[in-house]
């Protein structure tokens, strides 16, 4: 009984907040995308795992909140992560299109977690 208070408690907190969770990613995403490395790493593709947990994090809180801006933020959501990719290059960085792929990945499957627990209904 407790941990389904809890789940629902999370819910409304997620629904309540889900614009300022976005921005909160969003921002650790770019800055972490963007931050300069001192030597390009040895192995490249090793990091696609990461990518998509935080594109799944990022496209969580707004799948939960509601279906209707989904539709208008995810796109927004691969855009940003494209253009990320292109300026990686620029601050000693890969952009890679695999790492773009598995971030549009993460994005379908966070949407699609959300959507489930929008629409699972938790009894009191």
């Amino acid at each position: 009984m407790y941990l389904l208070r809890l789940m629902n408690s999370a819910r409304t907190l997620i629904i309540f907040y889900w614009r300022q969770l976005s921005v909160l990613a969003l921002v650790i995403i770019t800055g972490l995308s963007l931050l300069p490395l001192p030597a390009l790493p040895a192995v490249p593709g090793t990091d696609k795992t990461l990518h998509l947990l935080s594109y799944a994090a990022l496209a969580f809180p707004v799948s939960v909140a509601t279906k209707r801006s989904a539709m208008f933020v995810l796109p927004f959501y691969a855009g940003w992560s494209g253009a990320l990719e292109l300026l990686q290059p620029f601050v000693n960085r890969q952009g890679e299109w695999l790492d773009f792929a598995a971030n549009v990945a993460g994005l379908a499957v966070g949407a699609a977690i959300g959507i489930l627990v929008q629409r699972v209904r938790l009894a009191p």
